[in-house]
């Protein structure tokens, strides 16, 4: 079972990048930076580009905090670069296929019986070490606001209590 204060689990995975150029990314070309690694569960659904776009919105506040965003799902790169041309529009990250559904099983992300991701968010330090791990139901999309709330408090090194906001005092180690 996949534990916070582990290595994470490295991938080398085909996807999408930009307006669909298709581009091989894994984890470790962003050693040196903090990644918000997510999965969700299929390629035009419901609950999903709400939560694909709105990462995509909000990707400039992640960068200005070091930290790369990737999205995954066990879809092929073709589907993906489909919904980006289509109804999804660019993203500004890369967004991710595990057909083989490897990486997903690593991570403790796939659904066996569906066959497909639960939704599931992973933040690794510059290191390469897991440092938050979430999973939701699948009918349930999550909060970015929550995300990024964690990844600042993460960044701080220290102890942060319950509805912890960037520039609220810390805990003190």
């Amino acid at each position: 079972m996949l534990m916070v204060g582990q290595k994470a689990p490295d991938f080398a995975l085909e996807g999408v990048v930009g307006k669909g150029d298709f581009k091989r990314v894994s984890l470790g070309d962003f050693r040196g930076k903090w990644v918000v690694f997510f999965f969700y569960p299929l390629d035009f659904t419901y609950v999903c580009p709400t939560e694909l776009m709105e990462f995509s919105r909000r990707e400039e506040d992640f960068r200005k905090l070091n930290t790369a965003i990737i999205g995954c799902s066990v879809d092929s790169k073709f589907s993906h670069k489909a919904w980006i041309g289509g109804t999804l529009g660019e993203l500004r990250y890369p967004l991710l296929s595990d057909m083989t559904r490897e990486v997903s099983r690593r991570y403790g992300a796939l659904i066996e019986d569906t066959g497909f991701s639960t939704r599931a968010t992973f933040i690794v330090d510059p290191e390469g070490s897991l440092q938050y791990a979430l999973y939701h139901n699948t009918n349930v999309g999550r909060s970015v606001n929550e995300t990024l709330r964690v990844l600042e408090a993460l960044q701080t090194g220290d102890r942060c209590p319950v509805e912890w906001r960037r520039g609220e005092k810390t805990l003190g180690k």
